[in-house]
């Protein structure tokens, strides 16, 4: 019988899931997949195979109990799972590091949901889930926000009151264990002369980071996973007056703004037809076009301005779903950057599910 740790990458359109033996948490995985397109038609996959999954209706709680409750199935035989670990994506400033998860860490963990709605509560869920099916396991939460602690206060602060920074209201950043995945392999890669990196992690959501000597002095994200890059229906960054001029003088409620910024916006606002860069590269709309052109702009934009907080670029590196799969943006980024004059951009695999796994294997 081999002990295994159960990973689950809980993101806002999608389930990443896969088992490590306990005894090699940083080798390859016993299995690996995920379910894809939550919401519209899901699917899982494994390695070269995809199958309809779940209902279309199906939420991420739904289709992570179908997925344990099929685990058994989908395992190699003699498997035991031993432990289990989670992506958590909002460690507020308290968790700056991975930590076994208890009653009250999920207590503080679901305090933080309102800055994170897209996916704090799909961790929680996978989480839960996990505890149901496997009651007497350990369990491990790995936090997405932590890879940015190391920011300067420069960095973390907007521009309020101090007493709000004191109060938590600071840049936290995001796909922090994306960037950790990426920053572990960058010196075999890139060599001990490229100290200064872009990581863009390009995905449903999307965000970018500085990386000095591997470590982050700046992100795109900030407060909540809204802010920075358009995504596939967030907005990303706008000017804070318009929210409030929808607020007091179109008279939109909370909720319908709320809604506005975190589901119809993005590549699904600005084409109108979907939210998905797979659907805009394929199609021939003049309103897709529009979607891929912006986003390769402010793309551009955001390198340019982390590469000020890095005095310099040496290298850029695309990660995440439309960064590691569409070369199309890769290469129509990069040529906005040309002036630069830096070595040709890498695609690399992030593989945040090997973090997690490493993790919970020191913690359990």
């Amino acid at each position: 019988m081999t002990d295994a740790l159960l990973v689950l990458n809980a993101g806002s359109s999608s389930v990443k899931f896969a088992l490590y033996a306990a005894a090699q948490p940083g080798g390859p995985p016993l299995l690996a997949g995920q379910i894809e397109r939550i919401g519209d038609a899901p699917s899982l996959a494994i390695g070269d195979t995809s199958l309809a999954f779940g209902q279309s209706g199906d939420g991420h709680a739904a289709l992570i109990g179908q997925l344990l409750d099929a685990m058994d199935g989908l395992a190699p035989n003699d498997i035991r799972i031993a432990g289990a670990g989670h992506r958590v994506v909002h460690g507020g400033a308290r968790f700056d590091a991975p930590v076994r998860i208890d009653d009250g860490v999920i207590a503080e963990l679901t305090a933080l949901s309102p800055l994170a709605p897209q996916h704090q509560p799909h961790n929680l869920a996978g989480i839960e889930a996990v505890a149901a099916a496997y009651p007497d396991i350990p369990q491990v939460a790995a936090f997405d926000t932590a890879f940015h602690r190391t920011q300067s206060e420069v960095a973390e602060h907007y521009a309020l009151p101090r007493d709000y920074a004191d109060n938590g209201m600071i840049a936290y950043g995001f796909h922090g264990l994306s960037y950790a995945s990426i920053a572990l392999r960058l010196p075999a890669l890139l060599g001990s002369g490229a100290r200064r990196v872009v990581v863009a992690h390009l995905g449903h959501g999307c965000s970018m980071a500085a990386l000095l000597d591997g470590r982050s002095v700046a992100t795109t994200m900030g407060f909540t996973a809204l802010e920075g890059l358009p995504m596939g229906t967030r907005s990303g960054s706008i000017d804070p007056g318009l929210v409030l001029h929808l607020l007091s003088e179109r008279g939109m409620e909370i909720d319908a703004v709320h809604r506005l910024l975190y589901k119809e916006s993005g590549l699904l606002g600005l084409s109108g037809i979907s939210g998905d860069m797979r659907d805009l590269l394929a199609s021939d709309a003049p309103e897709a076009r529009f979607a891929v052109d912006y986003f390769v702009d402010r793309c551009a934009r955001a390198v340019g301005s982390l590469a000020v907080s890095l005095d310099g670029l040496d290298a850029l590196v695309f990660t995440g779903g439309i960064g590691e799969n569409a070369a199309e943006i890769r290469e129509a980024v990069a040529a906005r950057l040309a002036w630069l004059d830096i070595r040709p951009p890498l695609a690399i695999a992030t593989d945040e599910e090997g973090v997690i796994a490493v993790a919970t294997a020191r913690l359990i």
